[in-house]
């Protein structure tokens, strides 16, 4: 059974939601989001709260209880305060700058690799080592972060490479003589 669809999701003030069938969708100060909910469970709104509930006894609908109040929550928290992930570059000539709609960064490739900024997306470096992405998806930024980071994974020896902030490298010892 799950214990975070129980869980009621709180509406701040200055947010309005909005419940159409299986459509879900909030909009707040930082824009607007919706998301097509699955029919194995039911939403209602009641105060400045929304509740989800298993629309039967199935086993799927007890397991799209969770995940359903967890994309309800995202949508609300998204339009509210919005979602951000921060990376590290690690690594002897490596930095990232913004140059108009591009992310530039210089990777220790032959050539510099620019990356697009998506719409909804922004980004931000506050220095050449530090990147900042925020935006209102929790799941785009989350993406996005990983494809900048897939650029250059940080490897286990000397840890250079693109990292998410506070994450932990399993380093290895070298080779010995």
């Amino acid at each position: 059974m799950s214990r975070v669809g129980q869980v009621p999701v709180p509406v701040p003030d200055g947010v309005d939601v909005k419940i159409d069938g299986f459509i879900v969708s909030a909009k707040g100060k930082l824009g607007e989001l919706s998301a097509l909910l699955t029919d194995d469970v039911t939403v209602e709104q009641a105060d400045n709260q929304i509740t989800v509930k298993p629309a039967n006894e199935s086993q799927r609908a007890r397991q799209m209880w969770g995940t359903a109040r967890a994309v309800v929550n995202n949508l609300v928290v998204g339009v509210s305060e919005g979602f951000s992930k921060k990376l590290e570059i690690n690594g002897t000539g490596y930095r990232a700058q913004v140059q108009g709609n591009d992310l530039v960064l210089q990777l220790g490739f032959s050539h510099d690799v620019q990356f697009k900024i998506p719409e909804g997306i922004k980004i931000n470096c506050p220095d050449q080592t530090h990147v900042e992405i925020s935006g209102t998806d929790k799941q785009r930024v989350g993406q996005v972060a990983a494809e900048i980071r897939g650029y250059r994974p940080p490897e286990p020896y000397k840890g250079k490479g693109v990292k998410y902030e506070g994450e932990y490298i399993l380093r290895k010892e070298g080779k010995k003589k």
